[in-house]
Order: structure tokens, then sequence, then C-alpha cells
């Protein structure tokens, strides 16, 4: 048995998903074993999903986010590559679902990196240290007049909880545990039948097996019945429209929102545990 399959045996594939703001697609970061990720776009009108590319490296999706039409994505990368031309790490801006880049700015190291669209075609670079410009391109640009509200730090969590926000999550409170150098961030989103989600997100040193060190959980909320469900294994979860969306075990599920009194079935939209590296040529240069 090789590593690779070791690491697929011992965990499901990892997910995480950024749903465009203003259409209804959204994309899947599909990570697995830990040395392998590729991006999948998910048509949300009829559940089909569509592969992207695969990278051998890490992409930090909660750096990332995609623009409001669902056209470009923006993420940070790293392949430790310490001697290639980006210097083993890089911002990019690519279109959707790809990641080849339009757009390729060199950063060298693992700190910021990454950044949020500002509109369709403007972006706010989390610059930090700073970037070299690699390659320009005119379809986007760079946002030097917009930042988020609020700086949570130089990794993950000043992309990320800004993208939550924004998209229509409400930051509750900060709270820190009896472990050091862990703490729990909760936010929660409501939908007008009654439903609500709250999302705990850790950020933790020795995170538990299989995670890393920015990791989320949720509970269900009934708020009409005043009752709550814990879903420790959610590592994604969100609203579209009248449905629950979550991914679990390397799934994607859907659970609609029948009524305020009743929630549907689990269906499995997708299962992305058998997927495996690729090499995919984007259709552009």
């Amino acid at each position: 048995m090789t590593a690779e399959s070791a690491d697929t045996d011992k965990f499901p594939a990892r997910l995480h998903v950024i749903i465009a703001r203003n259409a209804n697609r959204a994309i899947v970061f599909r990570r697995g074993p830990s040395k392998y990720v590729c991006t999948v776009l998910w048509n949300m009108d009829n559940d089909e999903f569509s592969v992207g590319q695969w990278l051998k490296g890490r992409i930090y999706e909660r750096r990332s986010d995609i623009s409001p039409n669902g056209q470009y994505l923006i993420y940070f990368a790293l392949n430790g590559k310490w001697s290639s031309p980006t210097g083993g790490s890089w911002t990019a801006i690519s279109r959707t679902p790809w990641l080849r880049a339009i757009t390729l700015l060199g950063k060298g190291d693992g700190w910021h990196g990454g950044g949020l669209f500002a509109d369709n075609r403007s972006y706010w670079l989390n610059d930090g240290y700073g970037h070299k410009v690699m390659r320009q391109s005119n379809e986007v640009s760079r946002n030097k007049e917009f930042s988020p509200e609020q700086y949570f730090g130089g990794e993950c969590l000043s992309v990320y909880y800004p993208r939550l926000m924004r998209d229509g999550w409400t930051l509750k409170e900060q709270e820190k545990t009896e472990q050091s150098w862990h703490s729990i961030t909760v936010f929660e989103k409501s939908i007008p039948s009654g439903w609500a989600l709250r999302k705990l997100a850790h950020a933790q040193v020795n995170s538990p097996q299989g995670k890393g060190c920015y990791w989320d959980e949720h509970v269900l909320i009934d708020g009409r019945n005043k009752t709550e469900q814990a879903e420790p294994l959610w590592e994604w979860a969100d609203f579209d429209g009248k449905s629950l969306v979550y991914a679990e075990g390397g799934c994607l599920y859907r659970r609609s929102l029948i009524n305020p009194k009743k929630i549907g079935e689990p269906k499995c939209i997708f299962d992305f545990n058998p997927m495996t590296f690729k090499a995919i040529k984007a259709p552009y240069d």
C-alpha cells in the first residue's frame, strides 16, 4: 500500500465550498490525499458537478473566494518548491473552475495570501509581507480602496471570517478554551422559515487527526421549537434557498426544509471519495 492510498483509506476526502453571491454556482475544494487538491464546479440549479483541475500541493481554501457572478476564483496555494519562480507559494486569480492563473502573484512564504472579491472584476489582496507580480490580466484588477472591516491575523482568518460575515453569517462570540492555542469563534445564519445554523469555527494547534489547524463543526437550530441538534461531523454547511446543504465524510448532502416543523431526509448529491489525481489542462493559456 502506498502512502497516498493509506491516507485515502484513513480519512475521507475533505471538502470546503464557496457559494457565489449572485449566481447559483459554487466551487468545491476537494482535498485528499493531503498533498493533492482539486476544484469542482457545482451547478446548484441541478446539482451537476464538473471537475476543474488538480494541484499537487496545498490550496488554503479559507483564504480563497469566488466573484459574485461565479466567473473568477482567487486562491492561495503552496507547493514548497522554494527555489521555483513563485518562491514555493502564490496567490492566483483564475477562471472557475480552473486553477490556471490569469493573474499570478508569487509569495514565497506561508503568511497572508489569497483575498476577497470586491465585485465581479476587482479583488482585495491579502498582501501582508508582499507579493511579486508574475502575470497580470486585464480581466480583473486589484482594488486598493477596498478592505475588510475587521482584521483577524496573518493567516486564514482575515479572509475566512470576513467572507462568512459578507455572506450572511453573524459573528456571535469568540471563546477561549482551556487548551492553549485553541479558540472557537461562533457564527450563526438564519432563514425566514425559522431554521438557523450555528458554525463553530476552531483555530487550534494540535487539532484532532484529520483536521487542519482551522476546522469547523455545526449545530442545526429549530427556532420555532427552540431545539438544537449538534452536527460535529459536518465540516461545511450552509443554506441554499429552501434547502440545507452540507459536507460529511467526503460527500455533499442536501436536505429540504419542508416547513418550520420538519426537515427532509438527507440526500447524497455527490460522493467525492472515489476521485483520484488526473492531469487536466485548462481550456485557456
